[in-house]
């Protein structure tokens, strides 16, 4: 009776294990570079048998309310500054677990060559996060376009411009939309990779000025719920992911096959 009961418990474990083994790993991340990479990642994962389910998302607070709520157990969309101010804003109890590819930011434009071609009240794309605006402002100021109140660096929102020359007229949209809005605007903020999703690849390497690539406080992280930090299949996809070299060739084919649009931060040079 004894060795019944517990052959009867061995096999209930060994059912539970088997379960959560089998049950597939749902990353959430956003269309584009991101995806495309993701989606090559989880083609190698399934071939060492961890099955991967990738769920894309078309705006940027979806997938941390989604992962939060357990609907999702990893993220891939968002650098350290956007998950830490999703933190201090939401509450959430999420961390990063890994080190993905950092994009550069460009300032383009189909209308002007020069940012001194630019006229007087002239419309500009830019990203309505708090740290994408930010990073987008910053680059503005590079340029010479506006100046920016001291001591808030990446946090600055366009109500921190304490000098507008041009007197430019700002269009606030979701990031992910910003490549369809250079259309509609002067000049926009943007992320080379998206271009080359959209099938302009040689608008991704004509920018007017682009971000620096050293920083990688903006490059993508990969997050977890905090209880599920610790998860070794969680782990094991994200090792995947920097080791592949799949993955590494497709990052450079969505980022126009030009190595100056993004870096590997993961590898420490």
């Amino acid at each position: 009776m004894k060795l019944s009961r517990f052959l009867l418990t061995v096999a209930s474990s060994l059912l539970l294990v088997c379960t959560a083994q089998a049950q597939a790993i749902k990353i959430g991340v956003t269309p584009g570079s991101v995806a495309d990479s993701v989606q090559v990642a989880a083609a190698e994962a399934r071939k060492q048998g961890l099955d991967v389910k990738v769920i894309e998302f078309t705006d940027w607070t979806t997938p941390n309310s989604a992962l939060d709520a357990g609907d999702i157990d990893l993220n891939y969309f968002q650098h350290q500054a956007f998950l830490d101010n999703a933190i201090k804003e939401r509450g959430y109890k999420l961390d990063s677990i890994g080190t993905g590819v950092l994009s550069n930011i460009g300032l383009f434009s189909y209308k002007v060559k020069r940012f001194e071609d630019l006229k007087e009240g002239a419309r500009v794309g830019i990203a309505n996060d708090p740290v994408n605006q930010g990073r987008g402002l910053l680059l503005l100021e590079k340029a010479g376009l506006i100046k920016l109140s001291d001591g808030k660096g990446w946090r600055s929102t366009i109500n921190d411009i304490v000098a507008n020359p041009k007197k430019l007229k700002f269009v606030e949209v979701e990031g992910p939309q910003l490549v369809r809005t250079i259309d509609d605007v002067d000049l926009s903020l943007g992320y080379p990779s998206h271009f080359v999703s959209a099938g302009k690849p040689q608008v991704a390497s004509s920018a007017l000025l682009y971000s620096g690539v050293s920083d990688e406080y903006f490059a993508i992280r990969f997050v977890a719920r905090q209880d599920k930090v610790g998860d070794a299949r969680l782990k094991q996809f994200v090792k995947i992911y920097q080791e592949s070299p799949a993955v590494r060739e497709q990052l450079h084919k969505s980022n126009a096959n030009d190595a100056k649009l993004y870096t590997l931060a993961w590898i420490k040079k």
